[in-house]
């Protein structure tokens, strides 16, 4: 990390960072872990907790023992009441909780954050500082020059949401025994979740490797717990988790179910086990919730969206509606059945059903924008040309093409959105058609939209669909002949889902709330309990066209052909179906505007059209 990023902080150990009491000695070293039992000693009388010295003597308890202690610890060495067990715990967590030596990062999201000097550790690493080369969302920086992000910067303000979440949870709730390996745990999984973003994030493994691995059922997540692996061993980081107070391996287990989820679960979110046996590992069901701060596969409501929505509007230039503040305010955990779940107030459903449209409408007008979709398909083609002629060395100098790196964290350590520039430059003969391609990219001479329609619900295009439809698109022939003939190549079909992360399913159904007369008991809210103007329905599709031909006649005749394929598969008319197939359109009824339907124009202008239609067609006879 640079000087520009960070810089080191000094802090004091009173409760309201002052100045110590007069009269109290402070420790007499700055770091916590080289204290002998009389700077322990003078920690606990600065922090009122005197009565408990003599223990701490008797016991040799130094400061490098303070982060094993533990609930069960104090109670065996006789702190009987539960509170002051508690008092002891919470007053120790503090030492790194709020470290002396903790970096802060001067964010424009988030102002300045405060990071434990283990996660700045884990930033300062190879493996890490990869994702600064990784823009956060691939092509629309091509679309929307502002979006230039990366994922280094939002991986770190997950971290810290990560962070101010738990810490919340911890202050307002002291009886969840969250203890700094918790706090530690969940930042560290905050931080490293996207550690395994190929080139171009979604892109990589959204459209590249299911092309070119078609045998392989692949997702980044996988490629983050290996590559976090990766981080942990080839940079030698197992003392100083240790040095940190934290557990191996029930801490790294803990720490990749965050990023992954249990092995036994689904890959969607909503799923929820079902089953009596708790599927994780890392943490028992009592400490269940913490598993929904960083990806929460129960109601997609977590630490993540929060930075990526706020990060991403304020780079896009498009408002942000959700309100993360409110939600730490009002954040709570409530037993809901046999399990304890992060819920809320009841009066913050509102803002709820605001976080998922600003999904929706950053998918709508940013991840999946037309002109984006296009070049992250000019990309994905480049990639796939040049895939066998690229040569990344790897572990034992092991040589592996784009697609295999995946199976070698070295190799893939070195696979940035720097490919592009790699092709774009490469005088090899083998990679001209790609290199063609993303110079195309570069000075926009781009396929051409064709346009976009949308399937009824009940009619829905199912995946193993998505490769037939240029095929059905070319075989098309419209009522009015073709000067041109296209054929399944000339065409790229996008289908894009567009949903509220859950599929058909409303995600509010999965939160609990509570109220304020009663914060431990929880409720559901029905979406009619709410607002009459809420959506419908949760999930719709969007079939996106595009030709590879850009002369006249071939787009004339790719848009007919659309049209007349709309017409067959009884799909929504296209926009601009009227003005490039007005012979087309007329075909079925349903496309045209039927009487009843409202209509802006002054009736005595459509009176002097109709009269002026008439009077054409009445010439039109005298003439023949």
């Amino acid at each position: 990390m640079n000087r520009c990023e960070s810089r080191k902080r000094r802090r004091s150990f009173s409760p309201d960072r002052g100045s110590p009491e007069p009269g109290v000695l402070q420790p007499r070293k700055s770091n916590y872990q080289e204290w002998d039992v009389e700077d322990v000693c003078r920690f606990l009388r600065m922090k009122g907790l005197g009565k408990f010295e003599q223990l701490f003597r008797d016991e040799k308890l130094s400061g490098a023992a303070l982060p094993f202690l533990t609930d069960l610890d104090l109670d065996q060495l006789g702190v009987s009441p539960l509170g002051d067990r508690l008092k002891l715990i919470n007053c120790i967590d503090t030492l790194w909780q709020n470290p002396i030596d903790a970096k802060v990062f001067n964010d424009p999201i988030h102002g300045h954050i405060e990071l434990h000097p283990l996660l700045v550790r884990i930033i300062d690493t190879p493996q890490f500082q990869r994702l600064r080369f990784i823009k956060q969302l691939g092509g629309v920086y091509f679309v929307y020059p502002g979006a230039s992000h990366n994922r280094f910067e939002h991986s770190i303000g997950v971290a810290h949401l990560a962070g101010q979440l738990v810490k919340a949870l911890c202050g307002r709730q002291p009886e969840l025994r969250i203890n700094h390996r918790d706090i530690l745990c969940v930042q560290i999984a905050g931080l490293c979740h996207d550690l395994g973003h190929g080139p171009f994030s979604h892109l990589f493994d959204g459209k590249f490797i299911p092309l070119t691995r078609k045998d392989l059922k692949w997702k980044h997540e996988d490629a983050s717990l290996t590559m976090f692996e990766h981080l942990i061993t080839s940079n030698g980081l197992e003392a100083t988790l240790l040095s940190y107070g934290l557990v191996l391996p029930e801490d790294l287990k803990f720490i990749k179910e965050q990023i992954r989820g249990p092995a036994t679960r689904g890959d969607r979110v909503g799923v929820d086990p079902k089953g009596s046996e708790w599927p994780y590992k890392g943490r028992p069901r009592e400490k269940g919730f913490l598993y929904e701060i960083v990806a929460n596969k129960r109601s997609g409501i977590d630490v993540d969206k929060w930075d990526y929505f706020a990060r991403d509007c304020h780079h896009l230039g498009i408002r942000n509606n959700f309100d993360f503040e409110r939600f730490l305010k009002f954040a709570r955990v409530c037993e809901v059945g046999k399990r304890k779940h992060i819920c809320t107030r009841d009066k913050e459903v509102g803002d709820l059903y605001n976080m998922f449209h600003t999904r929706n409408t950053l998918h709508r007008r940013a991840y999946q924008h037309r002109v984006v979709n296009i070049i992250e398909s000019m990309i994905t083609e480049a990639l796939v040309l040049a895939d066998p002629h690229i040569e990344i060395v790897g572990k034992d100098k092991k040589k592996y093409t784009i697609s295999k790196s995946i199976e070698d964290m070295e190799a893939y350590t070195k696979l940035t959105d720097n490919i592009f520039e790699q092709i774009l430059y490469s005088s090899k003969p083998e990679l001209w058609e790609a290199r063609k391609i993303l110079n195309n990219v570069l000075c926009r001479r781009l396929y051409k939209w064709i346009g976009q329609t949308q399937p009824a619900a009940e009619a829905m295009i199912e995946q193993e669909e998505f490769n037939e439809l240029a095929n059905q698109i070319a075989a098309v022939a419209p009522s009015t002949s073709l000067e041109v003939k296209l054929g399944p190549e000339d065409f790229i079909v996008n289908v894009v889902q567009m949903d509220y992360g859950m599929a058909e399913k409303d995600p509010i159904n999965k939160v609990r709330f509570y109220c304020k007369n009663n914060p431990n008991r929880t409720i559901k809210i029905r979406k009619d309990q709410v607002s009459q103007l809420l959506p419908e329905r949760f999930t719709e599709q969007l079939i996106q066209v595009y030709c590879k031909k850009s002369d006249d006649q071939s787009l004339q005749a790719a848009r007919k052909q659309f049209v007349q394929w709309c017409i067959n598969r009884d799909f929504t008319k296209p926009r601009d179906g009227d003005i490039v197939a007005p012979e087309l359109t007329p075909l079925k009824p349903d496309w045209n505007n039927s009487d009843g339907d409202s209509d802006d124009s002054d009736p005595w202008d459509e009176l002097q059209s109709q009269r002026q239609a008439n009077s054409h067609r009445s010439l039109a006879k005298a003439f023949d």
